[in-house]
């Protein structure tokens, strides 16, 4: 009984090291025994949000627990999109899913939870304008407003222009409106010319 109690107080210890939230692959690496995180969440300690990682369940909620899986199951993902839109305040819309990106050529996740818009972005497209922002202790891959807005210009056939529109009216009227960050990424993005317009409008 006192092995079981230690070996549970070393698995708190170690979940609280990396924040408070593990994936379970991870956890047993680390020396960890299946049966111990069984038996810390069925003692209450821990609770699986989803499935394939555990967290200490004392902690507050979590305020985005969907990126934060994602974060964790795609760990070479990146949140876009829609979503992107959502965390950084440019949108009214709720998403039902969670849009990330992830390399051309890369395999297609899958998870049990939550729903998932998959894009596939090549070259810079992928790898330029991504910020990390910390959520609940998770490092968690967004791109930047400037770089979402571009990627909205180009899959506006499929989310919808007035969606683009009322995004970069939001973004406008931040005092950190940058015209340079967004016809670098629109450039980068290939949308220069069909971004141009509503820059012109509104500058």
């Amino acid at each position: 009984m006192k092995r079981a109690d230690s070996a549970s107080r070393r698995a708190m210890q170690w979940i609280t090291s990396q924040g408070g939230m593990v994936r379970s692959k991870d956890a047993v690496a680390s020396g960890i025994y299946s049966r111990t995180l069984s038996q810390l969440l069925k003692q209450g300690k821990l609770e699986q949000p989803s499935r394939g990682f555990y967290r200490i369940a004392s902690r507050a909620s979590i305020a985005n627990p969907d990126l934060v899986t994602v974060a964790i199951r795609i760990p070479s993902g990146v949140i876009c999109l829609i979503s992107a839109l959502s965390f950084h305040k440019l949108t009214t819309q709720i998403p039902h899913k969670v849009y990330v990106a992830i390399p051309e050529g890369a395999r297609s996740p899958k998870l049990d939870h939550p729903p998932l818009a998959i894009h596939r972005y090549r070259g810079r497209a992928f790898s330029e304008g991504v910020q990390t922002h910390l959520i609940d202790g998770i490092q968690v891959r967004i791109y930047s407003p400037e770089k979402t807005l571009a990627d909205c210009f180009k899959f506006r056939n499929k989310i919808g222009l007035d969606i683009v529109l009322e995004a970069l009216k939001r973004y406008r009227s931040w005092k950190k409106f940058n015209m340079q960050a967004l016809t670098k990424f629109a450039k980068i993005c290939r949308v220069e010319k069909q971004m141009q317009p509503y820059l012109e409008a509104i500058a």
